[in-house]
């Protein structure tokens, strides 16, 4: 019986924890959202604070999905413990499972069907280029959000430079790259500069170039979640399966 009380606390803390996470990042992206004129408010009272920082708006409908996934992972896992209900710890079990699928799944894919995963890169690409030329400078949403990419990452379009040739922005400002794009300098610049002797390299690069020089820690990291999971699916069983036991 102790070691049943020990797998219910354990239980509950755990998935707690999960659940008010969830409850705070469901939270600041909702504030995000809804209430962006305080959250730039705020954001301009920070002393030197970098004006791409206010790009965090953007970011909002992310926390709001993850919140809302995280709040019923952590409810499902703290009522399932404590109320000892087997339809909750199954719900539970069930929804670790489908993510822990989903991301054996995409580990297969990356390790197995590299090829076609290049291919799957290259169409996105395609579509993000296009996207580029098509909105960046006119849609306030996809200008946001590649501004921040681009800052954040210190890169330049998908590509290069020339993703934004023919954009809104481009054709509106005098054929001017955005600042991201000028090496050297904060103000938008020409094809001169941007493609000069030591160019921006694209987001695409920077983002494949982090990824082999992280490979190892990237493992490590996946296999500690996968490991967590295991054992939340574990330990959500036994409960589920002592419950049934005692309530035959």
């Amino acid at each position: 019986m102790g070691c049943y009380g020990s797998l219910k606390a354990m239980m509950f803390i755990f998935n707690g924890i999960i659940f008010l996470a969830g409850a705070a990042m469901l939270g600041i992206g909702i504030w995000v959202k809804v209430d962006s004129g305080s959250v730039l408010g705020f954001l301009g009272k920070i002393p030197n604070v970098p004006p791409e920082l206010a790009q965090v708006l953007n970011v909002g409908y992310l926390l709001i999905a993850l919140g809302v996934l995280l709040l019923v992972i952590g409810f499902l896992g703290c009522c399932g413990a404590v109320k000892e209900s087997k339809c909750m710890l199954l719900m539970f079990f069930v929804i670790i499972l489908l993510i822990f699928i989903a991301e054996v799944a995409g580990a297969i894919v990356i390790l197995a069907f590299r090829p076609l995963l290049d291919k799957l890169l290259s169409k996105f690409g395609t579509a993000a280029v296009a996207s580029i030329k098509k909105d960046y400078g006119k849609n306030e949403d996809v200008t946001g959000l590649w501004d921040t990419s681009m800052t954040t990452l210190k890169c330049c379009g998908f590509y290069n430079a020339t993703d934004f040739v023919d954009s809104p922005y481009y054709t509106d400002g005098g054929d001017k790259f955005p600042p991201q794009c000028c090496p050297g300098t904060d103000s938008p610049c020409d094809k001169g500069e941007a493609q000069g002797p030591t160019p921006v390299p694209g987001c695409f690069h920077k983002i494949k170039k982090l990824v082999d020089d992280n490979t190892v820690a990237i493992v490590a990291v996946a296999l500690a979640i996968a490991f967590l999971e295991v054992c939340a699916m574990v330990v959500s069983m036994i409960l589920y399966c002592r419950l049934k036991s005692t309530t035959a």
